[in-house]
């Protein structure tokens, strides 16, 4: 193609590509329709505030562009509200658990630790009544022990008879059973008494979960509602933390009164005194060891170290398939730490969860005290294990929320992006690049699929929190803004990337990466700009059958651009100059090869000769045979593009030459 005709493409294509750049591009101005919702976000406003500025703009018949740009506001101040209310709810169901386990820590007064996970329940639940019964094992029933929001003195001095009404159907099944309309579900026994209670308290929807003690039901926790609701598996799984709780405090009580009323009533000789007092000694300084480490956020190894020192021996946490099987399994089934040899195991459990184990080594006998101890360390390291787990997701999906950001460009005050990603140890200022990451193994259903993306989100969430960058899960793939150190290149580091995600997560990824990017916030589209340059990255290597490898979009020159979509490209090959390469392949000769030089030396015979250090002849006689296969009209500027493009396609594909030899 003659110089002047590429340099004018070239402008065209500089211009075409600069509208596109501008931030307002194809899109029509907000005229500050979001600032309205900004306020009603900042008084934290009930949902239904949020469809006031619409109708009032309707009202006012402001033009329908304006309309739907409010429109469009109220649904992200409402996602953004929805999201704030979500977190606060988490914080504060954890906040409540932590703080029911330090009344637990410093048990005093049964009744009003039971008062209190009683409405913290109510509160967290959002329901309108909360009440929790214990088992009367003299009178062979059951009988409302604490109630929390109920209005109807009947209901508060119910009695239940043993597998009567849901509440008996829980006791028997030790499990969590819910109803969404109690008078119309015949899964469990109605009598008069508790139908009478129910509807003299209003209920309608009710959830109940086992108190339990090892394999014994001693009570039940009931949230419940005046009106039809469906109870979602977070707030089932929510009162059963606190039902746990709830049985250590009873379980604790009665060990207090059980050591009291033995004290009481001993009066043997003064060192078994003393060796008992010491025992409880032991239990309250462990007890008080373990509410601290809750308190100060402290580790599992760190409870292990305090039980050992209290213990007068070595515990050790260790992981399931690390435990003895037969021990675990038998202490998780009662709930009591089990002696193995010379060992002691007690199954660290959450639900229906193995999450490892505490193991006393070397120490045969063990006071039930202090075995109690031991079994307490457990549920305390359960409680850790959980909220470590939290805080990981917790910022996993920060740091995914403030890429989403960056791509979406919904939050453009660059002080707040940079103030919250360096609370994230994330540098905003560096030069990166950005990454898009894909499985390429394939699921069997739409299942394993999304198990499989979860992983790949997971293992590249854990890779930009150790890298410093950001991560998150987007287009059926995930994208990451990873920082480039000092001599490294974007190229090196896709490749990189997709050989740990492809070990992480068992399966082939392959990672397109932009070209390195800087000052980040200097542009609303910098980010989304370098994602869409590594998405055609990533389709390039896919297309080129370079599957489970990394690259970067530097890497491809313009053929970035033109390789983004479904495209033939083994078809547009073999259609443009197949004949020459069977030729070569049939014959062993070097027209593709002479074919490249003769374009790269501005198709002259004389220079192509000099490159490929043959004769004239030699070239024109090669140059001859690829008319005949190509065709007379092979040299056209059209024709001459194609073929010149063919030859790039099939060199970057990875098909190796035939080595040289004589046509």
């Amino acid at each position: 193609m003659p110089r002047d005709h590429l340099q004018s493409a070239d402008r065209s294509a500089s211009a075409a590509a600069a509208d596109r750049s501008r931030p307002d591009a194809g899109r029509p101005a907000a005229d500050g329709a979001e600032a309205p919702f900004l306020e009603l976000l900042a008084r934290g406003a009930a949902a239904e505030a949020y469809e006031q500025p619409v109708l009032l703009a309707r009202a006012e018949g402001r033009p329908a562009e304006r309309v739907a740009a409010l429109e469009r506001a109220k649904l992200l101040a409402l996602r953004v509200r929805s999201e704030i209310e979500g977190r606060r709810r988490r914080e504060a169901e954890l906040s409540a658990l932590f703080e029911t386990a330090h009344d637990l820590a410093g048990l005093r007064d049964l009744d009003a630790v039971l008062r209190a996970i009683v409405q913290r329940a109510r509160s967290l639940l959002g329901t309108d009544v909360a009440y929790l019964s214990l088992n009367d094992p003299e009178r062979g029933d059951t009988y409302m022990r604490v109630t929390e929001g109920s209005v109807a003195a009947r209901f508060q001095q119910l009695r239940l008879g043993m597998g009567e009404g849901l509440g008996g159907l829980v006791a028997q099944t030790a499990r969590p059973y819910v109803t969404d309309d109690y008078f119309r579900d015949d899964r469990f026994q109605h009598t008069h008494s508790i139908d009478s209670g129910v509807r003299d308290e209003g209920l309608v929807a009710i959830l109940g979960v086992p108190l339990t003690l090892g394999d014994h039901v001693i009570g039940v926790l009931f949230a419940a509602d005046r009106r039809s609701r469906v109870f979602e598996r977070e707030q089932i799984a929510l009162l059963g933390s606190f039902a746990a709780l709830a049985a250590a405090a009873i379980d604790t009580a009665n060990l207090l009164a059980e050591t009291r009323e033995a004290l009481s009533g001993l009066e043997r000789a003064n060192e078994i005194i003393q060796d008992r007092s010491a025992v409880i000694e032991r239990a309250s300084d462990v007890h008080d060891r373990l509410a601290e480490l809750v308190l100060r956020g402290g580790g599992v190894h760190d409870v292990a170290a305090a039980v050992s020192e209290v213990l007068d021996g070595t515990v050790e946490f260790t992981e399931a398939p690390a435990a003895p099987a037969r021990a675990l399994d038998c202490s998780r089934a009662e709930g009591h730490a089990v002696r193995h040899g010379d060992d002691w195991i007690a199954a660290v459990a959450a639900g229906d969860e193995l999450l490892g184990a505490l193991v006393l080594r070397g120490h045969p006998g063990l006071d039930p005290v202090d075995q109690r101890t031991l079994e307490r360390a457990a549920m305390v390291t359960s409680l850790l294990l959980l909220a470590r787990r939290s805080a990981v997701e917790a910022e996993q999906r920060v740091r995914g929320e403030l890429l989403d950001d960056l791509l979406d460009a919904r939050d453009r005050d660059p002080r707040l992006l940079r103030d919250r990603a360096t609370r994230l140890r994330a540098d905003l200022d560096a030069t990166h690049a950005v990454l898009a990451a894909r499985l390429e193994g394939g699921a069997a259903d739409a299942d394993q699929e999304a198990d499989a993306r979860r992983r790949l989100w997971a293992a590249a969430s854990h890779l930009a929190a150790t890298r410093h960058g950001l991560a998150a899960a987007r287009d059926g793939g995930t994208v990451l803004l990873l920082p480039l150190t000092p001599g490294d290149t974007a190229t090196g580091l896709a490749r990189r990337t997709a050989r740990e995600l492809g070990t992480a997560v068992h399966e082939p990824v392959t990672v397109g990466a932009s070209a390195p990017v800087g000052r980040l916030l200097a542009r609303p589209d910098t980010v989304a700009s370098a994602y869409a340059e590594a998405r055609r990255c990533l389709d390039t290597l896919r297309l080129l059958g370079r599957a489970g490898d990394g690259s970067a979009a530097e890497d491809f020159g313009f053929l970035g651009l033109l390789l983004a979509g479904e495209r033939d490209i083994a078809g547009f090959v073999d259609r443009t100059i197949g004949g020459v390469v069977a030729y070569d392949e049939r014959r062993g000769t070097e027209l593709l090869r002479t074919l490249d030089a003769y374009f790269a030396c501005g198709m002259s015979p004389a220079r192509t000769k000099d490159e490929l250090h043959v004769h004239v002849n030699t070239v024109a006689q090669r140059l001859d045979r690829v008319g005949r296969l190509l065709g007379d009209d092979w040299q056209s500027p059209e024709r001459a593009l194609e073929i010149q493009l063919a030859l790039r396609l099939h060199r970057m594909s990875g098909v190796t030459q035939p080595p040289p030899g004589q046509h």
